[in-house]
This record gives structure tokens, sequence and C-alpha cells, in this order.
């Protein structure tokens, strides 16, 4: 956090970035060169053959350090907890939603997976097997993601992966059956409220709980401030809260509009904050990648304000500009919130939620 002693700007604004998993907090694929203040290609990134903006496994590697320091552990033990108390009595291994008999390992689904951040956090820390099913409509992301999945649990199981190509907000009860998990990472803000109810509705039918992580909480933190912070936060934020193609993304507003629509079809919702801190001493991963990363989301943040507000290049580029320079030189701190999002269904008897 910035000293205390220091000018903080706060801004209402989400963390950066475009409509697609793996955007929200930051920069996709399209960058301009390290250490420039050029605003070319610091916006909403490239499209696959569909249509779908695409975000470069680069870009992903980039973030994922400062997304495992972020996530909140503390949402695994009521996570453990609930599957503990559907366990079957002869055996241990998880009751599966759906009809009894149906023991097994964990079935976890990992929405807009990207290359697989959120299952390389995740499976380690779980115990017994599991099986992973990775979702996104890259199939070059789906390929890394199963490539890089880790093969045994944090008590040595083994730990298997399936994909599946195409649009994960489309998820129905059906397809959910048998499923014991629903999560994602920087996915829950790019989505629309209907769908956001939806996938509540289909994880409510089936039993299954859900772990929504690193949706971006509508606030950014700067240090040392500048007069032109709140101009672009606002921009910013009008930019997260677009309608895309007739669907109205939900942004910074994703938490609030989730937990509503989980706890209206019955689930029980924790949230906890998840914030990325950007600045000096803050490497973001064991590659040290932090300064980089904090530049490239810099980049994303601003070339997304101009995109919504294209009367703000001019000045916004000297902004973002200045903003490089005092991030090279060591002198720029930022606070990304996020906040991660358990939704868990009604225990069994006699267990607790």
């Amino acid at each position: 956090m910035p000293a205390e002693t220091e000018p903080v700007t706060v801004c209402d604004t989400a963390a950066g970035g475009p409509a697609t998993a793996g955007g929200p907090s930051g920069n996709p694929a399209a960058t301009s060169p390290a250490g420039t203040g050029s605003l070319d290609g610091a916006g909403p990134g490239t499209a696959a053959g569909d249509g779908a903006p695409r975000y470069a496994p680069e870009w992903l590697a980039l973030r994922e350090g400062a997304d495992a320091a972020a996530r909140a552990p503390r949402l695994l033990g009521p996570l453990v907890r609930h599957w503990a108390d559907g366990r079957d009595r002869e055996t241990g291994q998880p009751r599966r939603p759906g009809p009894p008999g149906r023991e097994g390992p964990l079935v976890i689904r990992d929405l807009g997976c990207g290359t697989g951040s959120m299952s390389r956090w995740l499976a380690p820390r779980l115990s017994g097997p599991q099986h992973w099913i990775l979702h996104d409509h890259d199939p070059e992301l789906l390929e890394l993601a199963a490539e890089r999945m880790p093969r045994t649990a944090a008590d040595g199981s083994p730990v298997t992966v399936g994909t599946e190509q195409g649009d994960a907000t489309l998820l129905t009860a059906d397809v959910l059956a048998g499923t014991s998990l629903v999560t994602a990472s920087a996915l829950l803000d790019l989505l629309t409220r209907e769908e956001v109810d939806a996938l509540a509705a289909s994880c409510a039918a089936v039993g299954c709980p859900a772990l929504l992580v690193l949706s971006v909480a509508g606030r950014v933190e700067l240090s040392p401030a500048d007069p032109l912070d709140g101009e672009i936060a606002e921009a910013f934020n009008a930019h997260q809260r677009r309608a895309v193609d007739g669907r109205r993304l939900l942004g910074p507003d994703a938490v609030t509009e989730a937990a509503e629509a989980f706890t209206r079809h019955g689930l029980t919702v924790r949230t906890e904050a998840s914030p990325w801190r950007l600045g000096p001493g803050d490497p973001a991963g064991p590659a040290g990648d932090g300064p980089a990363l904090a530049a490239e989301w810099l980049r994303g943040w601003v070339g997304a304000a101009v995109a919504q507000r294209p009367e703000l290049a001019e000045p916004a580029e000297t902004y973002l500009r200045r903003r490089l320079e005092s991030c090279a030189a060591g002198e720029l701190r930022a606070v990304v919130h996020h906040s991660d999002l358990l939704a868990l269904p009604a225990a069994p008897a006699g267990g607790t939620p």
C-alpha cells in the first residue's frame, strides 16, 4: 500500500483491459514497446476468427504471478469443508452432485481458462483425485493450458484434464451435472447480468459450488497522484460497462450482481479482497516481472479510457508517458482492487455451508 505521507488517488475504476478472460486487470496481446508512451495498440487487442477478443500467452504469463499472489486462499477452507460434508462415509471420496452412487474424483470446470493459470494455482492446493475440464474459445490457449496442467494434487493424487472449446457462458444445468466446482479467473466482470444469473441458476440446479476470482472491484489506488487520474478512471469505468455486440458488460458491478444472483438462487456467498499490488519491491512472480506488468497494465488502463473517450487521446498520451517514466524510475505504486467470490449450495444434512 502507498505510504500514508504520499499523495494518493483512489479511482473508482476497474483494473484495466477489454472483454475476455484474462483481460480486465490489464493489457492484452497488442501493446506498444516497453518503455514507450505510445497509445498505439494499448486498447482492446486482437480478435479471433469468431470475433472474440484474443489474449496472447505472453500477456497471460506476465500477469500470472500477480494473479497468484492476489487470489484469496481463505475461500478454500469453506469450499473444502463443504466437500467434506458430502464425502462418502465408506470410501472418503467426494459425492459428486447428482444421483447417489456417483462417487469419484473432483470434477472441476475452469471457464475462460486462458493458458490455465487458475488450474496451476488451485489443483496443487486441493487433495484427492481431480479431473479438470478447461473451457475457452481459443484452441491454442486450450492446448497450452492442457499441456501445463499439474499432474498431481496436494497429497500426490492424480490430476487429469480434458478440454472443451466454445462459449463458456452457455453451460446449462445438464452440462454441469456431475461437476464438483465451477471456477473462473478474471472472467466474471466480462459477463452480463443475464449470463451471471444463468450461471447461478445452473449451479443451484445441480448443487455445484462456484469459485469466481479476480473480478474487478471498481477502484485503483495510484501513488503519487496525478491531476488526470480521475478523468482517466472515469472514462475507463465507462469502458468496462460498455455494450459489446448487444451485451452490456457488468464490469465493476459484477461481484455485487453475482452475489445477489447466487443468493437469490439459494446459495451462500462469501467474498474476499484480492488486490494486485504493483510497484517497487513487488516482483509479481518468480521471474521478477513486476515493473513490466505495471507498465503493461498502465498501457491497457489508459488505452481503454481513450477508446471510450477519443477526445482524451492527446492529454492521455502525455499522461501515459509521465506515468511510464515514473514506473521505470521505481516511483509509481498501484493497488488494483479485485474481489474473489465463493458460492456454496445448501450443505448436506448436518453439514455447514
